[in-house]
């Protein structure tokens, strides 16, 4: 493995960036759409430019277009739609989508001469989903089976939570975080001593929008509060709106509350998880990015002889999924027990699973060595 010591302190010397001065689009799934036409010509200009605003971010159709997103994006919606496709169909995406277990041969094959470079989401693939967020503790088991897979491959953890949060959680210095679905990344420095002052790769691409996320996040955390069970977290470079525990009967208050905050703020958009809303910045940069900048950072940018696997449960672990299926090389491992919509070659359902495929590969990798104390 190559280390690279890079420091970014600000995405205009590393990627270009494009920040539109208007936000016509909170949720991504509504991209495209334009709000309807204003009827009449005696209003002013400004006049005009407000309705149009007040059509865009308020109106009904737009709130229920939310709610409906929320639902779909909800794990019990998720195993009401899978139960009622039936068998054949779940048949069908499992022969898309089969078992990384069952398929594990074949997975190590294709590494056969090149570096495996493992890529983790945490919630729900390291932990289990809980009700609450600060709960969503990993096994020590899972710990040991993370660490023994860091010592024969590079490893990243790639999560929604803020760095410092998720590191606090994984307490294992010799793997590479990169929290904020990527806009903050640091990894060991020489040695694997994990020092805020020394690290071999830092990136926040981001910077900028500290002093906005901060804000929304209190806005957000103060409006929020008249919604029982709302729980809003400030992950540094963007801020999560977690509804799990919220009446679904108030999906659409929180959905207007969180409309009438952001219409104030054209340079962030609203992405959604697991019963999450995510608050980011309007940059071209997420999961996937981070993906391919950790792999160039670790020397194996445009290299042939790099496998890259990633393993993730969420919607936005999509973007690196993507980006491993147009590189044609590497794999993407979907974490779930129902079928969903994905860009992942095989499945995984539930974190034990994940636990069973890392020590698979461990003892793999550990056998395939002249001795089993060897690391690579």
């Amino acid at each position: 493995m190559t280390n690279q010591n890079v420091v970014v302190s600000d995405a205009s010397s590393a990627i270009n960036m494009s920040i539109p001065v208007a936000n016509s689009s909170l949720f991504s799934s509504s991209a495209g759409q334009k709000p309807p036409p204003v009827p009449g010509t005696s209003l002013s200009i400004s006049k005009k430019k407000k309705l149009l605003k007040k059509l865009e971010l308020g109106t009904t159709p737009r709130i229920n277009a939310w709610v409906d997103s929320m639902r779909a994006s909800s794990p019990t919606h998720t195993k009401s739609t899978a139960s009622l496709s039936g068998p054949e169909e779940l048949g069908s995406w499992i022969l898309n989508h089969p078992s990384a277990l069952n398929m594990f041969e074949q997975i190590t094959s294709a590494s056969k001469g090149k570096q495996m470079v493992m890529f983790l989401d945490y919630d729900g693939t390291l932990s289990p989903i809980v009700e609450d967020p600060d709960l969503a503790f990993m096994s020590e088991s899972m710990r040991a089976a993370v660490r023994d897979v860091a010592r024969y491959f590079p490893t990243a953890i790639v999560s929604g939570r803020c760095r410092d949060n998720v590191y606090n959680f994984v307490r294992l210095a010799e793997l590479y975080y990169a929290g904020s679905h990527g806009m903050d990344i640091k990894g060991p420095a020489k040695g694997h001593k994990y020092k805020k002052s020394n690290q071999a790769v830092l990136f926040q691409p981001a910077s900028e929008f500290l002093p906005m996320i901060d804000e929304v996040y209190k806005e957000l955390d103060e409006k929020t509060k008249s919604i029982p069970g709302v729980k809003v977290e400030n992950h540094k470079f963007c801020a999560s709106v977690h509804f799990r525990c919220v009446d679904e009967k108030r999906w659409s208050a929180l959905a207007e509350l969180v409309g009438s905050v952001l219409k104030d703020y054209p340079k962030l958009r609203l992405t959604q998880g697991r019963k999450v809303l995510e608050i980011r910045p309007t940059i071209k940069w997420d999961k996937g990015k981070a993906l391919e900048f950790l792999l160039e950072s670790l020397g194996f940018a445009n290299c042939k002889d790099v496998l890259p696997v990633y393993i993730g449960d969420d919607k936005t672990d999509e973007d690196a999924f993507k980006v491993l299926k147009d590189r044609g090389q590497g794999f993407g491992i979907l974490v779930s027990k129902f079928p969903k919509d994905t860009n992942a070659s095989y499945s995984l359902q539930e974190p034990s699973e994940v636990m069973d495929f890392l020590q698979r590969l461990v003892e793999w990798k550990r056998d395939s060595l002249p001795g089993r104390n060897s690391k690579v």
